[in-house]
């Protein structure tokens, strides 16, 4: 098998994956395809540095958060960073739609509600953080998978997504008492 070949299997394998990382930090599809995109631009042209030290997919994340990061700056804005998975439901093709239970119109005007001081709180918090929950939490991602992301320990890691917990569960404390 050739490199090419070699190449091409990498990207089927972990398109969605990275794809998924990219859409945690841009929230747009189409945003999220394109950095995926110079993800694996910039993969193929590094490969050769690779020495690792690291699996493939954490070398892979650890290019799509910085890429991510990047495209924030460059657009000057500060979007939010990942949705929990129990108000997202991805489908196949990568868009995120939110879960519809029949809900009436009261119920999906609480749950925007809801998901709105969500994303606000989450925008308040340090981009570490940011990146530490949106990686376990959005991706289901291991403790010791997102310290080798972060270039971290596994206990600043840890600390990281305790932080960013107690960080939303202050900023949201007074909303659920009036509940």
């Amino acid at each position: 098998m050739n490199n090419k070949e070699a190449f091409r299997q990498m990207v089927e394998e972990y398109k969605d994956k990275v794809v998924n990382t990219c859409y945690g930090f841009v929230h747009q599809k189409e945003d999220a395809e394109d950095i995926a995109q110079d993800v694996f631009l910039e993969a193929w042209q590094s490969y050769a540095k690779f020495r690792g030290n690291s699996s493939l997919s954490t070398w892979l994340y650890r290019i799509a958060v910085n890429k991510s990061l990047d495209a924030l700056r460059k657009q000057k804005t500060r979007k939010y960073i990942g949705l929990f998975k129990n108000l997202l439901q991805l489908t196949n093709d990568n868009t995120a739609k939110i879960k519809n239970h029949d809900l009436d119109p009261l119920q999906a005007i609480e749950r925007n509600e809801r998901e709105q001081l969500l994303l606000d709180a989450l925008n308040k918090i340090p981009q570490n953080q940011r990146i530490a929950i949106t990686l376990s939490k959005f991706e289901g991602l291991s403790t010791r998978e997102i310290a080798a992301i972060m270039e971290t320990t596994e206990s600043a890691a840890e600390s990281l997504m305790s932080r960013a917990k107690e960080s939303l569960r202050k900023q949201l404390e007074n909303y659920y008492k009036k509940i």
